[in-house]
């Protein structure tokens, strides 16, 4: 190969070799090529991924494709982003996670500003959580990024991909708990310490709904905006909102984990679907990015997400919806799904647990939602105005 015709170096192209050979992520068809012969012989990955060719893994054509350094762009990769500092952190543990792969692969984060995040109101004039992916989404279609981020709980269940979009990696799974974040000075350690008519700030349905039933004597009030403004605000509120309830690993990853105050496990607070997981977009006519990003692709992420995804778009919610759910697999290797959903001050409520095997989870999903659905779940998500 002539260098002109090279996307990618002979060191990248050797760590992509090795990272294909370790993930497993398609067949790797090697074949004679007269331009190895100036390779060093003994050098044995060199001279195969130097005329290394990539066949698609579901594919039984053995037929050379192409190489696979002509299957990515000839330039700097991009990667676009919402511009939050927490999105920020999130599109930079993806380029993380890339570069531990190859650590010779040229990216660049593309900030967007999203409506959703411009957007100061109630997010259901805007049709939902949509609302974050929407600019992002135009800029994948309009090919002016590669890859975009998402954090897979602000992905409506409602509303489908653009077409020609695609989840090609999910990270692995992170702390999905919520937490308490406390005003500067409160003297409070705990919700159930707070004396009736307490305020407590919160951006979700979900957690609004889950505070309620457990404290109908507390007031919930919609507090939204990017995590530091969030926090800034809180602590300028003189004194009026207690505290506001935040999921944990987004104050971990703002790098603000001293604010975290109270834990709230999963039996007290079920998480959102997706909660803790960041999804990676492309176009599936992407070869190349698609079988990129499958060296970071987490299955049990994976797995997990479709099973609690299949449940959301089952249940047919919308975005005024207080729906939570998360899956896990046991010690003894069988999914465990759970799925809930709640009227909107969590008076009225349906609760579901399934399992089954690990190649079932769309199966689970779907039987969660019907058992959701049998128990009134659908009657609930009808009486919520959206």
């Amino acid at each position: 190969m002539s260098g002109e015709h090279n996307a990618l170096d002979l060191t990248l192209r050797i760590e992509l070799f090795t990272a294909l050979k370790r993930a497993g992520a398609a067949r790797i068809i090697t074949y004679a090529a007269a331009d190895t012969a100036r390779l060093r012989p003994a050098d044995h990955d060199k001279e195969r991924v130097a005329a290394m060719t990539i066949v698609p893994a579901d594919s039984t054509d053995t037929t050379v494709i192409t190489d696979f350094d002509q299957l990515l762009p000839r330039r700097r990769l991009r990667l676009g982003s919402r511009t939050s500092h927490l999105a920020m952190a999130y599109a930079n543990r993806v380029v993380e996670a890339i570069r531990s792969a190859l650590p010779h692969i040229d990216i660049e984060i593309v900030a967007i500003k999203t409506s959703g995040d411009a957007w100061k109101g109630d997010l259901a004039q805007l049709g939902g959580k949509g609302a974050f992916m929407k600019e992002i989404d135009a800029a994948m279609v309009a090919g002016q990024i590669d890859m975009a981020v998402h954090a897979m709980k602000d992905v409506p269940g409602d509303v489908p991909l653009p077409e020609g979009l695609m989840f090609a990696a999910y990270l692995p799974r992170e702390d999905v708990r919520d937490c308490v974040v406390w005003r500067s000075g409160s003297r409070h350690a705990s919700l159930d310490e707070l004396p009736p008519g307490s305020v407590i700030g919160t951006s979700a349905v979900r957690r609004k709904a889950q505070i309620l039933q457990a404290r109908p004597d507390l007031q919930v009030v919609p507090f939204r905006g990017n995590v530091i403004p969030r926090l800034t605000k809180l602590d300028e509120n003189d004194d009026r909102i207690e505290a506001l309830v935040l999921a944990r690993i987004g104050l971990v990853r703002a790098g603000v984990s001293d604010r975290v105050g109270q834990i709230l496990e999963m039996d007290r607070m079920c998480p959102a679907i997706g909660a803790g997981v960041i999804g990676v977009q492309c176009r599936e006519a992407d070869e190349g990015i698609r079988e990129l990003l499958r060296l970071v692709d987490h299955p049990e992420t994976r797995t997990h997400i479709t099973a609690e995804r299949t449940m959301l778009q089952g249940l047919q919610g919308h975005c005024n919806s207080p729906i939570a759910g998360h899956c896990t697999t046991t010690p003894d290797g069988r999914l465990s799904l759970t799925g809930m959903v709640f009227s909107r001050d969590g008076g009225e409520f349906a609760y579901a647990h399934e399992s089954d095997t690990l190649d079932r989870a769309p199966e689970l999903g779907a039987l969660v939602a019907a058992t959701l659905a049998r128990k009134g779940a659908r009657d609930i998500i009808a009486g919520i105005p959206h």
